[in-house]
């Protein structure tokens, strides 16, 4: 087995990671948003805490991640289940954590469907809070 590399995600990047999302039940995508151009705006906008893992260029792992100066935010986290259960998600979101606590960035959210159960219990497992006090609104604009 190869040494799994951890590197910022690039646009470049897409084709890949979009198949991987699309291969991964659970996952949430949107039209635009999720797009290449929406990820390229994203990209941008969020230039240090989006992250691949690779191995041997293979896209396995990918996170996405934001804050809004006050919280951060974690989008379309997985990886490959051919790869699971050998520390990658954890190598991602170390990454993330230490690029969110560069910008001062002290407590982060995420969003998984309900019926997601390798997310939730992924989640859980790196001692995440289930917050079910609370009701999260969308509109489409």
């Amino acid at each position: 087995m190869s040494a799994i590399e951890i590197r910022l995600m690039k646009i470049d990047d897409y084709d890949e990671v979009f198949h991987l999302w699309l291969s991964t039940p659970g996952m949430c995508l949107r039209n635009y948003d999720d797009s290449a151009e929406g990820i390229a705006k994203f990209l941008k906008k969020n230039p240090t805490s989006n992250f691949v893992a690779l191995d041997e260029n293979r896209i396995v792992g990918v996170v996405l991640s934001s804050n809004d100066g006050r919280r951060g935010y974690i989008y379309h986290a997985t990886v490959h289940p051919d790869y699971r259960n050998r520390g990658i998600a954890q190598s991602l979101m170390k990454e993330v954590y230490c690029e969110l606590k560069k910008e001062g960035i002290r407590k982060a959210g995420l969003l998984v469907l309900k019926d997601n159960e390798i997310g939730n219990g992924f989640w859980k497992s790196q001692k995440w809070d289930n917050r079910e006090e609370l009701n999260y609104y969308s509109k489409n604009l």
